[in-house]
């Protein structure tokens, strides 16, 4: 029982390449170890060898709840994300100030909702298997195929979560979290998305000045990019979050068998 050793880039070296689409690359890989896991939970030997670690399997339970949790509040965020870039984009074409700055509020409001994700999910896996009990080969790889998948959970997500709160959020308070996340000595995933960084509350503000015809025209076309990337990170978290359903749902299964 193997399921391939998960790497997610950080490309410290090169924050152009810190995009939607290398967001969307790691939750498709996260999708995939999911995945793999889904198979081994449903093998005869898997349920064999869990029936008899109650105590771990509860412990899985409270991990995969917290998970499906985190990802269904990141999922609510993100659908008043896309009506607020809705209301934005005719906002910016009226040049209408009042909706620009609630729009400008109501990011500065997710970031904070998404940075406490990141939080809430470096919490999760922090414990070991029992030391006392006995441990067979085979519970050892199984132990560690499941501890690999957890912790490749938990560094996409905090790509993802990082990834958007970080971009919306205020310098200061991006440079907080940075320096919380290395004081933690935790995974660290950091960084903003290009698409979510490229629409600065700079620019945004500066077009409620009337004659920013050209401007306008490029704050909009980059906000049409973003609600692209939007749909492509909704699409993919939403497998994620499903793939995350399921693996709760097969370790509840052994659990109660």
């Amino acid at each position: 029982m193997q399921i391939t050793p998960f790497d997610f880039p950080t490309q410290r070296g090169n924050p152009d390449n810190r995009t939607s689409a290398w967001l969307c690359d790691g939750l498709s890989r996260l999708k995939v170890a999911q995945d793999s896991l889904h198979d081994i939970l449903q093998l005869p030997q898997t349920q064999e060898l869990l029936s008899h670690k109650r105590e771990w399997v509860e412990k899985l339970l409270e991990d995969f709840l917290r998970f499906v949790n985190v990802y269904g509040i990141f999922q609510t965020s993100f659908l008043s994300l896309k009506e607020e870039q809705l209301a934005a984009k005719v906002a910016l074409r009226r040049k209408d100030g009042s909706r620009i700055a609630i729009y400008l509020k109501s990011r500065k409001k997710l970031a904070k909702e998404i940075a406490k994700l990141v939080f809430s999910i470096r919490c999760i896996g922090r414990y070991s298997f029992p030391a006392s009990a006995k441990v067979s080969i085979a519970d050892t790889e199984l132990i560690g195929v499941i501890n690999d998948v957890i912790q490749v959970t938990v560094s996409v997500s905090v790509g993802l979560f990082n990834g958007i709160s970080m971009a919306f959020a205020s310098k200061k308070s991006s440079w907080i979290k940075l320096a919380l996340s290395k004081k933690a000595n935790k995974v660290e995933v950091e960084g903003s998305i290009k698409e979510f960084e490229q629409i600065g509350e700079a620019n945004v503000w500066g077009l409620k000045r009337k004659g920013d015809d050209e401007q306008v025209k490029m704050v909009l076309k980059r906000m049409q990019d973003l609600d692209r990337s939007i749909a492509d990170i909704e699409s993919d978290s939403d497998k994620a979050f499903r793939s995350l359903i399921k693996a709760r749902f097969l370790l509840l299964n052994i659990l109660t068998k």
